[in-house]
């Protein structure tokens, strides 16, 4: 099985400020040794909501303790104060914002990586190997980055662009259009499927569920109703999305309230009528 037919460019994200690396051994450096390193997630993020549910479907409570920050961060420039030290230990005279996720070594008190993609594979090649369902099962892994391109593109970028008060009317038209083709294909890709990929939780499905997630509870509210009530006629997708988030290790992390907070404090658009159209009722599905 392939997901061919869900491939989109590459996605662009943030150059991380660290990218170290979790490797098999101690010529790595950072080797993998229970209780020795620590997660720092806002939930409220969805970097951070990524590597929450991926903690939790790997069972990594004990093994990788997780510290849960504040959904709105307190310092300069979209930083956690909490995090400064860390910061400022593992780079001489830092000076960027204090920002989560964060990786860090309990040993040394410094920083293993900022990269949300890089923290999840190493959590589950290193320490995810228990005889448990990988969220990174041998042979998906084009499968897997596939699902994460066309999130990041088709979905995230396209329905940022799409309710952008800085965009003209033909570039928002554009990317709704990017939009729907991107949920269209997603719903005739599920009829039938229970998961993504496979026939249990993968990586893939922590990716499309954020996504959604975030179309939902954040996206929706610069786009026109119209725009919603199309977004939201994907019944397949929109069901999928409600399947997971009555599964413990997604719905648990769902932190409604922190996403709204978190949004605006950060956003500065215009808020339009579809802000009014709720497509799920998170709250109701969420496993708590």
């Amino acid at each position: 099985m392939t997901v061919t037919p869900l491939a989109a460019h590459a996605a662009d994200r943030p150059a991380p400020a660290f990218r170290g690396r979790i490797g098999r051994d101690a010529r790595s450096g950072h080797y993998a040794v229970p209780g020795r390193y620590r997660l720092h997630l806002s939930t409220a993020c969805p970097d951070g909501l990524r590597i929450a549910v991926t903690h939790s479907l790997l069972g990594l409570g004990t093994v990788c303790p997780a510290t849960f920050l504040s959904a709105v961060p307190d310092g300069p420039e979209g930083g956690h104060s909490a995090l400064r030290p860390l910061y400022e230990a593992s780079a001489h005279r830092y000076t960027g914002p204090a920002v989560a996720p964060v990786l860090s070594d309990d040993w040394s008190g410094r920083i293993v990586s900022t990269h949300a993609p890089d923290i999840m594979r190493d959590l589950a090649r290193r320490f995810g190997a228990g005889g448990g369902p990988s969220p990174y099962p041998c042979g998906a892994e084009s499968e897997i980055d596939a699902v994460e391109r066309m999130c990041a593109q088709g979905i995230e970028q396209a329905a940022q662009r799409a309710g952008s008060a800085d965009a003209g009317p033909a570039e928002r038209e554009v990317a709704l259009d990017a939009l729907l083709d991107t949920l269209g294909a997603l719903e005739r890709w599920l009829v039938g499927r229970t998961y993504m990929i496979r026939d249990e939780v993968t990586a893939a499905d922590v990716e499309l569920w954020v996504a959604l997630v975030q179309l939902d509870t954040v996206h929706r509210h610069h786009l026109d109703a119209s725009a919603v009530q199309r977004i939201a006629d994907h019944p397949t997708l929109w069901a999928y999305a409600r399947r997971l988030a009555a599964h413990p290790a997604f719905g648990t992390h769902l932190d409604l309230d922190g996403i709204e907070r978190r949004h605006h404090a950060r956003c500065h658009g215009l808020e339009a009528a579809g802000a009014a159209v709720r497509i799920l009722d998170w709250a109701a599905h969420a496993a708590r």
